[in-house]
């Protein structure tokens, strides 16, 4: 048998052989693609369905932390988006009255929503104005506690101090009376125990009236701290009453009030188009 030399492929036979490889590849993508285009036009059953299901979804959803309003308009944006495909579908043909319909109610919904994003600036607010009235009050506890130990201080500390000292001075003059020197100068001794007695009895009148008086003063400056504290307190409790009262979302009931309205209308816009229905 005659040996047979193997035959060579040309140069560039690799990169011809991907080259078609790559164009049947794109030609089939592109077949496949208008396959799929034309196999996936929606009837307008399908995307009526589709705008109600997506309607529902919105009407239903929650916003789970506060500040809600700041989803708002990204959920606007939704509502729109979903009622602008519905009604540039080919297969969807709008009347008047849905025309006239749907952008009163999304007119309605903004306004709702406009109306709670104010309450909610009113609960940041608040929030604002609970820590201002409770550093207020702080303030106005330390003042009377620092005015409370004033009147209590160092006037009445001295005075007591006083009627101690001239007490044991008096004492000691009792005694001293009793002993030997006592009984021979009981004269001499007896007049210094009548003025520290008198001394003593003055500086008690003194304390007893100092007390007296920083009493009522005690008096006066607890009735201000109370006068002064109770409007606070009912504001620090308005506030929290206001913060806990937004703490939910309000706006819930609102949009899905709203949803309930437009697919009211996609349903009715169904119902007056026989050739929708006949789809």
């Amino acid at each position: 048998m005659a040996y047979q030399p193997a035959t060579r492929a040309p140069r560039n036979y690799g990169r011809r052989r991907e080259k078609a490889k790559a164009k049947a590849k794109g030609r089939k993508r592109r077949s496949s693609s208008s396959y799929i285009s034309e196999e996936h036009v929606l009837s307008s059953e399908e995307v009526a369905d589709r705008a109600l299901n997506r309607l529902r979804i919105l009407g239903n959803q929650r916003f789970a932390l506060p500040p809600f309003s700041d989803h708002f308009d990204r959920w606007l944006l939704d509502l729109r988006d979903v009622l602008s495909e519905f009604e540039s579908s080919p297969n969807i043909s709008v009347d008047d009255q849905f025309v006239k319909e749907q952008p009163q109610i999304i007119s309605n919904i903004e306004l709702d929503l406009e109306e709670i994003r104010r309450k909610e600036t009113s609960r940041e607010e608040a929030i604002k104005s609970l820590s201002d009235t409770r550093i207020l009050l702080k303030r106005i506890v330390e003042e009377y506690t620092i005015k409370t130990k004033e009147i209590e201080g160092h006037e009445i500390k001295r005075l007591y101090s006083k009627v101690d000292s001239l007490r044991e001075e008096r004492d000691r003059i009792a005694r001293t009376k009793t002993g030997i020197l006592g009984r021979i100068l009981r004269k001499v001794e007896e007049q210094k125990e009548a003025k520290a007695t008198q001394r003593l009895e003055s500086a008690q009148k003194e304390l007893a009236s100092t007390v007296q008086h920083f009493t009522a003063e005690q008096e006066k400056l607890r009735n201000e701290y109370e006068r002064r504290k109770k409007p606070i307190i009912e504001q620090m409790q308005d506030h929290q009453k206001e913060i806990e009262n937004q703490d939910t979302d309000s706006s819930l009931e609102t949009r899905r009030s709203a949803c309930e309205a437009l697919i009211n209308a996609v349903n009715a816009l169904l119902q007056r188009s026989p050739q929708m229905r006949n789809t």
